[in-house]
């Protein structure tokens, strides 16, 4: 699973249409989320840094809604977008949820337990979860 990395508003025009899940790596406004959500018609989540979640507004978080756009919080340690503009779960994490829900392990566990050992947050790991073919 790919995680578009958007590091400022003027990336936001030339992103690819089919784009499904993004972090902002800077503080978005409520002018730049409904950009996103426009030249992204196919968005399923969008990912914010925890302190940048917080200052989200209602009315964004309602329209969201409205568009069925999953707000997350999480951050991409250690990516480098001067190298790859996408971040990359690893197959190793989505094999290991697999593996897990095949167990038939909660999804609270495992995302409390995928969340310790990897670099993503819980809410993430839950997003992940709820796809249906865990790409």
């Amino acid at each position: 699973m790919k995680i578009r990395v958007i590091s400022s508003r003027n990336e936001i025009l030339s992103l690819n249409p089919n784009e499904k899940v993004v972090h902002f790596a800077f503080r978005p406004s409520n002018k730049d989320i409904f950009l996103l959500v426009e030249t992204c018609p196919k968005l399923e989540t969008i990912q914010l840094p925890k302190s940048y979640r917080k200052t989200v507004s209602r009315a964004i978080e309602m329209f969201l809604e409205m568009q069925k756009v999953q707000l997350v919080e999480g951050d991409v340690w250690g990516h480098r977008k001067d190298i790859h503009e996408y971040y990359t779960v690893p197959d190793s994490i989505i094999s290991k949820i697999r593996n897990m829900k095949a167990e038939g392990i909660s999804d609270e566990k495992i995302a409390e337990k995928i969340a310790h050992e990897s670099k993503l947050s819980p809410e993430m790991i839950s997003y992940v979860l709820n796809k249906k073919n865990l790409e």
